[in-house]
């Protein structure tokens, strides 16, 4: 790996933070992006402590917080009746509890920050509307062909990366060649000038300053500032059938219309009034799939696993899975066993944060007497004890490969 240089496939957030853990070695980078330019679909996201602290090392951190906005709890509402029915301190008490701060932020915010880093680094290459389209083993590493403006070309590297997101035209090449799989959810997404008339409307439904979701058992909405504040991101999910492969589309908003009818009358007036909606359809991809190959090909993030966003944790899993891959494979001496180490180590990981997304979405949209429990269970529960519930999560720090302890 030293002498190799490592080609990445895909410049979204796992591949630029993929670049940089890699560049922290003094590993050269090259990564290649279908798009022919540099630009980031979506609204907001949610950046937790296990992230956050990775985002430090790498010297993102103070980029993306100017942009963003440290939230004060999470909260979670009843979506009829607008009752709070428990509290999640953030701010302050997260950064002491897990010694990083949870953000709340733009993706175009957390994309523009990685790159801005990347730019900078000399030892990181970018090419756009280029292609990775094969990988063929070699003695001591990797043949790489690459396509760009319709020129093909090969290069040795001792890695490839594959970081081309939920569709990954990448995967076939460690494994059978597995589509990505529609959830039956779908996201419908908007953002509204917190200094609106919207704005104002939302702000007295709950507080500009907290992420918070509203329950029911047929939808559920999470809304939390972005923008250094000025803007809040809506976002509700409810069941629906595929639409095109693609990550976002403009359709009737009806569907979503109807599934808040009988929330709270601020609410409802609220989804009503905001818009234009913008529906994405849920797609994921099996963990339990192949993400590396013996020969040096390696799948990250969405590409690897996509989930769905019940637990907020799609951009953190592929932050986790970029650094420690470097940390991984830069002091391995069979390359090998050090992917498959790495892949089983990440497995346990994100198969633990999807169960915890199955659970929140069971818990969000539960009715009768299992929302009856779930409330009850809730009003036992105090804000510190919720937030120690997420320790595994959050206070998460990467493993140190070299003493073998995972």
């Amino acid at each position: 790996m030293q002498s190799r240089h490592v080609v990445i496939a895909g410049a979204g957030i796992a591949g630029l933070t993929a670049a940089l853990a890699f560049a922290r070695h003094g590993i050269g980078v090259r990564i290649y992006e279908r798009s022919p330019v540099l630009e980031e679909v979506g609204a907001g996201l949610q950046i937790s402590p296990n992230a956050t602290r990775i985002l430090d090392r790498l010297g993102v951190l103070d980029l993306v917080s100017a942009a963003a906005v440290r939230p004060e709890a999470v909260v979670l509402r009843d979506a009829a009746t607008l009752v709070e029915r428990a509290r999640v301190p953030l701010g302050a008490a997260a950064e002491r509890r897990w010694k990083a701060p949870y953000l709340v932020a733009h993706r175009a915010d957390l994309q523009s920050a990685l790159l801005a880093r990347v730019t900078e680094n000399p030892l990181i290459e970018i090419a756009t509307g280029a292609t990775v389209d094969a990988a063929t083993p070699q003695a001591d590493g990797l043949t790489v062909s690459v396509t760009q403006g319709g020129i093909g070309s090969y290069e040795q590297a001792g890695l490839l990366v594959a970081a081309d997101g939920v569709w990954s035209a990448s995967r076939r090449l460690v494994g059978p060649n597995e589509k990505s799989r529609f959830s039956g959810e779908l996201a419908w997404r908007t953002t509204i000038p917190a200094d609106s008339e919207l704005g104002r409307q939302f702000a007295g439904v709950t507080s500009l300053t907290t992420v918070t979701t509203f329950l029911h058992p047929g939808f559920h909405l999470v809304a939390y500032p972005i923008r250094a504040g000025h803007a809040v991101n809506l976002v509700a999910f409810t069941p629906g059938t595929a639409i095109a492969e693609q990550w976002s589309g403009e359709t009737d908003a009806g569907a979503l219309k109807r599934a808040v009818h009988g929330t709270a009358p601020a609410l409802s007036r609220l989804v009503q009034e905001a818009g234009p909606w913008t529906v994405w359809p849920l797609h994921t991809v099996d963990p339990s799939r192949p993400w590396t190959s013996p020969a040096g090909i390696v799948l990250i993030g969405d590409a690897a696993h996509a989930m769905t966003p019940f637990a907020a944790q799609g951009a953190a899993m592929a932050i986790e899975d970029a650094y420690t891959l470097a940390d991984a494979t830069v002091v391995a001496s069979n390359m090998a066993e050090a992917l498959a180490q790495w892949e089983a180590a990440r497995k346990a990981r994100v198969l633990k944060v999807t169960r915890r997304g199955a659970l929140n979405h069971f818990a969000w949209h539960a009715a009768g007497p299992v929302a009856l429990a779930r409330n009850l269970f809730l009003r036992l529960k105090s804000p510190a004890s919720l937030a120690a519930d997420m320790d595994w999560l959050y206070g998460w720090t990467p493993p140190d490969w070299t003493s073998g302890r995972l």
